[in-house]
């Protein structure tokens, strides 16, 4: 395929198109509220209608106000209905006609949306994930075109790294500056790897744009592999995402049969196959040395670091490693320009990050936002604010991140401001909490999740983790004492300071965070020597 006829399929994609689009939510969330009869159901009545040559009903991604679906959207009278059920469905379809619809009318200019800024999702809730001409109408692979036949490796290398844009899968690593250290070593095998293992408790970000844009993923990774000299790549998928599998693996197909991915991309001498690899789940797969275990076969271990997966990686070559939001950022940066993306976000923290906003909240779903928004314009603003009562904390970045309380609202949400708090960007999660919420349990679960999820192969980790949940546990059935509670504080810097990888590192965040900000809850919970109250002698109270 050359350009002329990636541009003859958008244009006979768009000529196939109705005037009228019924955009309808075929994501997990929509789908486990019955959006599959939804759909089915819009489609029966265009046809009763007798309206096929002017209504499309379209299967699309995620539209992100997750609480309210099923979600149908109407183009171009950009209408939006909420909570659709399938009895309610024609009726959708019967208002384009001249009647009335029964669905709850929704507001497209709602703060949740209005707000707003997609880059990553720029294409979610409007292109059928399972046809490529739709994403090839929307000018989809043309960035790959571009840097195949207008730019030199080392020049695409370059306008990564003046975009600005870091890593999101946590760590926030400037990602030009890894793909150009990748791009340097020698060898004639290279290989791009996609992080989508997404095992953060609240998040589903990376499952939302696998399933509503699976090209925009792939066309990121080749042109990564385009930049670093790498002719394969893989993505790793947990295997509870199911309908993301499925439409990377359609994905997949179609773009080698339009030889976008293959042998001679584009007609060029350029090779990139991508593959998939499916995890069994665990959460420290997420770990990039981890991730490189399990593709080769093995037990997901993290091991030593130096050397670096862009040094030695999978089977022992240079590795590029950036997660699926990573990589759905490229093609807007290829296609306008580094300045462009760089013109977005902070000084430090370019472009825009993907949340997935859940919790004691109004408005939960997916948002995307443009870095330094403050936590209180996400929180209430676009969230709505808490259902009954106040906000009380906002814990960010999952297991590793940290709880940050309400009088800290107005805090720009970008790395390094999230960071000097004693929380982290991490992969997208924002859970809120109101007054009913107790910090400790918050900081149990948390706990409990990483001493389930610890691999086991560091002492600190493996051990750490236990005795600092069972600590909490003591702490919450009210057996502990002032000098337990100096031994949770100890042990959580012991395990911070000492683990091998960034699961056992950054475990004790939550607990760290809550005894800094909610010490009180803490001290409620100690056991009060019963003598201090005059009610026993002193040899009692040491028997409690």
């Amino acid at each position: 395929m050359n350009l002329t006829e990636l541009l003859d399929v958008a244009a006979a994609e768009k000529a196939r198109q109705r005037p009228i689009k019924v955009h309808c939510c075929t994501s997990t969330g929509c789908r486990s509220a019955n959006a599959t009869a939804v759909m089915g159901n819009l489609q029966q009545a265009v046809e009763n209608e007798n309206l096929s040559d002017q209504v499309e009903v379209i299967g699309v991604g995620c539209m992100g106000f997750c609480g309210r679906g099923p979600l149908v959207q109407i183009d171009p009278q950009d209408d939006l209905y909420e909570e659709v059920t399938p009895e309610d469905a024609p009726s959708i379809i019967e208002a384009l006609n001249g009647g009335s619809a029964k669905s709850i009318k929704g507001d497209a200019q709602h703060p949740f949306f209005a707000r707003q800024m997609k880059i990553v999702r720029q294409h979610s809730g409007k292109v059928d994930p399972e046809r490529i001409e739709s994403y090839i109408a929307l000018g989809g692979y043309q960035s790959l075109f571009k840097v195949l036949y207008e730019m030199e490796p080392v020049d695409v290398v370059g306008e990564i790294q003046q975009s600005g844009l870091r890593g999101r899968g946590g760590g926030g690593y400037p990602t030009g500056l890894k793909w150009a250290t990748v791009a340097k070593m020698p060898g004639n095998q290279k290989y791009v790897i996609c992080n989508g293992d997404e095992g953060d408790p609240g998040a589903f970000m990376d499952r939302s744009v696998l399933e509503s844009d699976p090209h925009l993923v792939l066309e990121g990774m080749a042109i990564a592999g385009y930049a670093i000299g790498a002719n394969h790549g893989y993505i790793y998928v947990r295997a509870e995402y199911p309908l993301a599998i499925k439409r990377l693996q359609k994905a997949i197909q179609q773009a080698k049969k339009y030889g976008l991915l293959g042998s001679q991309v584009f007609d060029s001498p350029f090779d990139f196959k991508v593959d998939i690899r499916i995890g069994a789940g665990a959460f420290v797969c997420g770990e990039e040395t981890a991730l490189i275990q399990s593709i080769e076969g093995g037990r997901g271990n993290p091991v030593p670091r130096p050397p670096y997966p862009a040094e030695k990686g999978l089977y022992g070559c240079p590795t590029l490693i950036n997660n699926v939001e990573t990589f759905a950022n490229i093609t807007s940066i290829i296609r306008e320009g580094a300045d462009w993306y760089a013109s977005i976000g902070t000084e430090n923290s370019k472009g825009t990050k993907v949340f997935a906003l859940t919790g004691k909240i109004r408005n939960n779903g997916l948002i995307e936002v443009p870095m330094g928004i403050t936590l209180r314009e996400i929180v209430e603003d676009m969230g709505g604010g808490v259902p009954d009562g106040e906000v009380k904390a906002v814990q960010t970045g999952g297991p590793s991140g940290g709880c940050i309380p309400a009088s800290m609202l107005d805090t720009p949400v970008d790395y390094d401001s999230l960071r000097a708090i004693g929380s982290m960007m991490g992969s997208g999660g924002m859970v809120v909490m109101d007054h009913t919420t107790s910090m400790v349990e918050i900081a149990q679960f948390y706990m409990e999740f990483c001493r389930g999820e610890t691999c086991g192969k560091c002492v600190p980790c493996r051990t750490g983790t236990v005795q600092l949940y069972a600590l909490l546990t003591k702490l919450l059935k009210r057996q502990a004492t002032a000098a337990d509670l100096e031994k949770l504080e100890a042990l959580c810097l012991m395990v911070r300071d000492t683990s091998l990888c960034g699961l056992g590192q950054s475990a004790p965040n939550p607990v760290l965070s809550t005894l800094k900000y909610f010490r009180q809850e803490y001290d409620d919970l100690l056991v009060q020597p019963a003598y201090l109250n005059g009610t026993s002698s002193a040899a009692e109270a040491v028997t409690l």
